[in-house]
């Protein structure tokens, strides 16, 4: 086959062929440098290429080695994947997107990196993201802008922004990312992919200091939800370094999705702007009011429901600057001046929070957890926009304005993703359609916690109806900047 003809294939496509020994790794590896070669410098989305280390695994695989996994689920036979640049590969530039690590060397892969690799994933490079993770859009002082490749005259959100550019491209067939506030929706949005956030402990998240919060978490992202659900069996199960993850279950992810159609939902509740209480534009709540209604041609009733928000965002903003105290206090105190003004306020706030606001928090947190409790008690899912904007300028940190409404901060459109943050929720992003400019739109699949099965299998249900995953993956295309509301 032909590099051309490799870069179409799905993922399941692909590994299907390197299992039937119809394609090797090495040829998946030269046909996805040669894309990345055709459309990196349009798009910016993976920086940092690995190609001779993915070569010496590739040749690994091929002469019988580290094979171990293979009959696991989730095996990936030797085909490349993305690694997000805020998770360190070994003796790969890892620079967390902070010109602090610029030049940082790791000597040893983060867990879940050294997961997707014994189950034959092969590393061929590093995604953009915005500096330490921090951010809608995704930029930083090293490596510059990603641009969206509908129109590279806008952001592809963030922050697994290049890993969504990758993949709607072609230059991967998997990524993986983190998400903390919707770091894997919505730039799966924003750029007609899916994403996954999983519930917290599904897969881990190794390194890190922050290990009994549940708020971050690594996951998958793809181009279909097929795809999607074998990256996450990949990723899935206990890990000791992680004290919050528990075993992959018994029935893999693709065979959950496989059986959709036989273990349809009954009822899932819908919601846009939550009453009037979440900034959201009103495009994209009408595209998203419509669309979801094909799933009533599938016999699945869709009710109109939302959970109470209450004051859901100041306790998020609350409770995320605990992470930044967490993770950035040391940095604030010595590098200051390298880091980016969002990441000190954050952290700044962090650490003026008294221990009765974050009492506070804590109990507005359990308080929505059962608001949300009562929807799934009658409903399987929660459907929701997969965004509150679309994809807005790329020089732009974030949008000015939502559906009208001044945002105080760069995190205000994020409460659209964060509210399943807050309640432990797994999530999915994907497509449903175009705004009248050609931006894409999601919807967001949300079940109830350690129901990611679910969230994938309504989510692939509903991707059946759109057929958008067909239209991957595209060149590049230039554009202007709509104006916004």
């Amino acid at each position: 086959m032909s590099g051309n003809s490799l870069i179409q294939l799905t993922a399941t496509e692909a590994v299907a062929k390197l299992r039937a020994g119809e394609v090797s790794p090495l040829e998946m590896i030269d046909a996805a440098a040669e894309r990345i070669a055709a459309v990196e410098p349009a798009v910016n989305a993976l920086p940092t290429l690995c190609l001779e280390r993915a070569r010496d695994h590739a040749k690994a695989l091929q002469n019988g080695k580290r094979r171990e996994a293979e009959n696991e689920p989730g095996w990936l036979a030797g085909l490349p994947v993305a690694i997000k640049d805020l998770t360190e590969v070994a003796g790969v530039r890892t620079t967390f997107g902070s010109p602090i690590f610029a030049d940082y060397v790791p000597d040893r892969s983060h867990p879940i990196v050294e997961r997707i690799e014994r189950r034959g994933g092969i590393v061929i490079a590093k995604s953009n993201t915005p500096e330490f993770g921090a951010g809608g859009s995704t930029f930083n002082e090293v490596f510059g802008r990603t641009c969206n490749p509908w129109n590279t005259s806008l952001t592809c959100g963030g922050s697994t922004g290049g890993g969504a550019v990758a993949l709607a491209t072609g230059e991967v067939w998997l990524a993986h990312g983190s998400d903390h506030g919707g770091s894997l929706r919505r730039p799966a949005t924003y750029c007609s992919v899916v994403g996954l956030r999983p519930s917290p402990g599904r897969v881990t998240r190794g390194a890190q200091e922050d290990l009994w919060s549940p708020l971050s978490v690594q996951g998958p992202m793809a181009r279909n939800i097929p795809d999607l659900a074998l990256f996450l069996d990949t990723m899935a199960g206990w890990d000791i370094d992680d004290p919050m993850t528990y075993d992959a279950p018994a029935r893999s992810y693709v065979d959950a999705v496989a059986a959709a159609e036989r273990e349809k939902p009954l009822r899932v509740a819908f919601a846009t702007d939550f009453g009037g209480t979440m900034p959201m534009d009103r495009e994209t709540a009408a595209i998203c009011a419509k669309e979801v209604r094909r799933l009533e041609a599938l016999g699945i009733g869709v009710e109109d429901a939302f959970p109470d928000l209450g004051a859901l965002n100041e306790a998020f903003l609350i409770l995320r600057s605990q992470h930044f105290v967490v993770d950035r206090e040391e940095l604030l105190a010595t590098k200051r001046d390298l880091l980016k003004p969002d990441i000190i306020w954050q952290t700044e706030r962090g650490l003026s929070e008294t221990p009765s606001r974050l009492a506070w928090a804590e109990h507005e947190r359990a308080r929505f957890f059962r608001s949300m409790r009562d929807i799934f008690a009658r409903c399987d899912v929660l459907i929701t926009p997969g965004a509150s904007t679309p994809a807005f300028d790329v020089n732009l940190r974030a949008p000015e304005k939502i559906g009208g409404q001044v945002l105080e901060n760069y995190m205000g459109g994020s409460l659209i993703n964060a509210f399943a943050t807050l309640a432990s929720c797994p999530a999915v992003a994907v497509p449903c359609g175009f705004d009248q400019h050609g931006r894409p739109v999601g919807l967001q699949v949300v079940a109830p916690p350690r129901q990611d099965a679910r969230a994938l299998q309504v989510a692939a249900l509903f991707e059946k109806t759109m057929g958008l995953d067909r239209m991957l993956p595209i060149d590049p295309r230039s554009g202007t900047v709509p104006g916004y509301e």
